[in-house]
C-alpha cells in the first residue's frame, strides 16, 4: 500500500468530485497526485443527441455564419465531429469562440484560431469581447446543450444578431441507489466537494436529502459568484471560488483554503 507523502499539498484530504465524465477522471488524478483521497460521484450525465435534418442543414451551410460559439469543451468536440462529416476543410471567414480556455483549446487543436476572454471564463466575459459587441445583422451559430443559460443567445439577439442554437447533447442527473450515495456522502465523509455548475449543485442537494451527511459544513468549490449565491441559499457555509476552472487552479484553491481557513472563501 502506498504511503502518503505529508509534504504534498492535499495529503490525506478527502475530496468528492462531482464533475461529469471524463472531466472527473482527469481532475481526480490531478488531486491524487497532490496526495488527496478522491471519490468520484458524477452528478451530470451528457447524452449525445441524434442529428436532425435541420441541424444537418445548419452544418452544411456553416459558411453562412460569421461567428461560431461553443459553450463548453464537450459542445466544441461534438461540433467539430459533425463539421468533419461535411467539410473536408474548415470554411474560411468564420470567427470561432470558446467560453473558457478549455473550450477554445478544442477549436485550436483543430487548427482554428478561436477567441476567448483574456480573463474570466463565463458567458458574461465572452459577451464582453469586442467582436461580439455590435453583431447586428450577422449570423451566429451557438453550439450548446439542450438546456442551459440563455444569456449568450438572448444578449446577442438583443444586439441585433441572427442567432441559431445547435443543441448537441442533453444533460441529466445520473441514477444512484441509496447505498451508493451513503458510501460517497457519509462513509467517505468528504472534507471538500467540487460542484462546477449550478445544475450539479442542484443535483447534489436533491440526491443528498435522505442521506446522513454533513456536507453543508464542508468546503464546497463552485465556479462563479452566481453559483456561490445558490450554494449559500442552499445552506452551505464554506464556499470557495477558484481563480480559474483548470485543474491546477482548483487544486490551489482547495489547498490554500484547507491550510488557511477563511482564505479565498465566502461565508
Amino acid at each position: 500500500m502506498a504511503t502518503l507523502r505529508p509534504e504534498l499539498p492535499l495529503a490525506g484530504r478527502r475530496i468528492l468530485v462531482c464533475r461529469p465524465k471524463p472531466e472527473s477522471h482527469r481532475l481526480s488524478e490531478h488531486l491524487r497526485q497532490a496526495g488527496a483521497r478522491v471519490w468520484e460521484l458524477p452528478l451530470l450525465e451528457r447524452q449525445v443527441l441524434d442529428e436532425t435534418p435541420a441541424q444537418r442543414t445548419m452544418i452544411q451551410n456553416l459558411d453562412q455564419f460569421a461567428h461560431v460559439i461553443a459553450v463548453s469543451a464537450f459542445a466544441a468536440r461534438l461540433l467539430l465531429e459533425r463539421i468533419d462529416t461535411w467539410w473536408p476543410q474548415q470554411p474560411m471567414g468564420i470567427q470561432w469562440y470558446g467560453v473558457g480556455t478549455a473550450t477554445a483549446d478544442i477549436f485550436a487543436s483543430a487548427g482554428l484560431k478561436p477567441q476567448t476572454p483574456a480573463t474570466g471564463f463565463t458567458s458574461e466575459h465572452l459577451l464582453a469581447l469586442p467582436d461580439l459587441a455590435a453583431p447586428a445583422g450577422e449570423k451566429i451559430l451557438l453550439a450548446s446543450g439542450e438546456q442551459g443559460r440563455e444569456l449568450i443567445h438572448d444578449t446577442l439577439r438583443q444586439r441585433g444578431a441572427d442567432v441559431t442554437r445547435l443543441a448537441l447533447y442533453r444533460r441529466q442527473c445520473p441514477t444512484y441507489n441509496r447505498a451508493e450515495l451513503e458510501d460517497a456522502l457519509s462513509t467517505f465523509s468528504p472534507e471538500v466537494v467540487i460542484t462546477l455548475s449550478g445544475e450539479t449543485l442542484n443535483n447534489l442537494v436533491a440526491l443528498s436529502q435522505n442521506t446522513n451527511h454533513n456536507l453543508k459544513q464542508q468546503l464546497i468549490v463552485v465556479p462563479v459568484e452566481r453559483v456561490a449565491q445558490q450554494a449559500k441559499n442552499a445552506g452551505f457555509q464554506r464556499i470557495c471560488l477558484p481563480a480559474a476552472l483548470d485543474d491546477n487552479a482548483i487544486l490551489i484553491c482547495i489547498a490554500e483554503q484547507l491550510a488557511h481557513p477563511g482564505h479565498n472563501t465566502q461565508a
